[in-house]
């Protein structure tokens, strides 16, 4: 093939045809992808079965710790009968949060219509909007048929803004909103804290993205 490998990079030893360099390529890919997907059962095994040593092995891998617990939630939520060959593993990280009937749904599209992994965020932001915005509609109208104002409600059922240049909070004025969320604080008792932090790390996830995901499952109802 002309083409040699070393630890640290590669090399072609003879001039490549487009067909052949593109094989080259097709192999890397898939071999790259592959890997992570090694990786992520790899730790998931060894978070199961060796507890306390697994977190000293995990120490010596090259990987920040927020990549690795991505790796093991998405291998927990990815059973190997469940995941998709044609996909990569980043398309199947793009739907993790979803519940599994929206999973299937999404990552069989995916591959029905060949898209990419950013196509496939694409369409799932849409539609999670759009939903979204359905939600907030009908919730309007039924505002309206009571009488009620748009947008009116109790002090418990609003989430103020954050004070900003003044009081015991830090100014945060300086931080643009992010157009896609919302920043939502909420004070816990430490016990309450540690709870969720376990049940986080029993699902494999970032006590972040547990909590989000929770909250939006009580939102809609599941």
């Amino acid at each position: 093939m002309g083409v040699q490998f070393h630890k640290s990079g590669l090399s072609f030893t003879s001039k490549q045809s487009v067909n052949m360099w593109e094989q080259v390529g097709t192999g890397l890919l898939s071999f790259a992808d592959s890997s992570t997907w090694w990786v992520a059962d790899w730790l998931v095994y060894g978070e199961s079965e060796f507890q306390d040593r697994y977190h000293e092995a995990v120490k010596r891998t090259s990987l920040s710790y927020q990549t690795l617990r991505n790796y093991t939630w998405v291998a927990r939520k990815f059973p190997l009968t469940r995941r998709r060959q044609n996909l990569s593993f980043s398309h199947h990280l793009e739907v993790v949060a979803l519940d599994e009937p929206e999973q299937d749904y999404w990552l069989r599209k995916a591959e029905a219509m060949g898209w990419s992994r950013n196509k496939l965020r694409g369409e799932v932001r849409s539609s999670l909007r759009a939903r979204q915005g359905e939600v907030t509609e009908s919730g309007n109208r039924a505002e309206l048929d009571k009488g009620v104002p748009v947008g009116a409600g109790s002090a418990s059922e609003r989430v103020e803004p954050a004070a900003t240049g003044s009081g015991s909070g830090p100014d945060r004025s300086d931080v643009a909103p992010s157009p896609e969320a919302s920043l939502l604080h909420i004070e816990l008792p430490a016990e309450i804290l540690a709870q969720i932090r376990t049940a986080a790390r029993k699902e494999g996830a970032p006590v972040e993205t547990w909590a989000m995901e929770i909250l939006r499952r009580a939102a809609g109802g599941s």
